[in-house]
């Protein structure tokens, strides 16, 4: 992670929303109490004493956790989660298709008998992933009549080395799937 950058926002990014630096943030923070907080408790100071908007109140708290060690990269509040995304050039319905067809999965991805639990045709997937512990969500997107987007969150992992390994894993089988379907 580059210096001054936290929950992978940039330090001049958050500069421009909120009017402050990391540091200054991280400075602040610590001067309230935060390293002794939960999650909440530092959401409801940005919220309450700062007057920080929703959005800004989770990623101050998780660059403010990374930052003082109380979270790591890819932590969430339920584990660890990783997401990849890919635009393909591909209409969406055969996109979708290549997720939704088992046999046409099996063409591409390593681990194909993953469970359905909702589908929304040619816009999402909820997934029970094989080891029936974690769980995928993935976003099917037109960005035009032959190119696609899909964005995955795979979350509910173990620990950062599994979300590592996962985050590896969906890369590769993203890009078995752009080059079945680019063919």
């Amino acid at each position: 992670m580059r210096k001054n950058t936290y929950a992978k926002i940039s330090d001049d990014a958050v500069l421009k929303a909120t009017g402050k630096t990391w540091a200054a943030w991280i400075k602040l923070l610590d001067a309230d109490g935060a390293k002794k907080m939960t999650h909440q408790e530092i959401v409801a100071l940005l919220r309450t004493k700062q007057g920080i908007g929703p959005w800004w109140q989770q990623m101050l708290t998780v660059g403010y956790e990374q930052a003082s060690g109380k979270r790591v990269v890819h932590e969430k509040t339920a584990g660890f989660a990783i997401s990849r995304s890919k635009t393909i050039t591909a209409p969406l319905a055969e996109l979708y298709a290549a997720w939704n067809d088992k046999r046409k999965r099996g063409k591409w991805l390593a681990d194909a008998g993953f469970t359905v639990r909702k589908a929304t045709a040619n816009k999402s997937m909820r997934i029970t992933w094989i080891d029936g512990e974690t769980d995928v969500i993935v976003t099917f997107t037109a960005k035009s009549a032959d190119k696609s987007h899909i964005a995955l969150d795979h979350g509910r992992l173990k620990d950062a080395k599994h979300a590592d390994k996962m985050k590896a894993y969906w890369s590769e089988q993203l890009e078995k799937l752009k080059t079945m379907l680019e063919k």
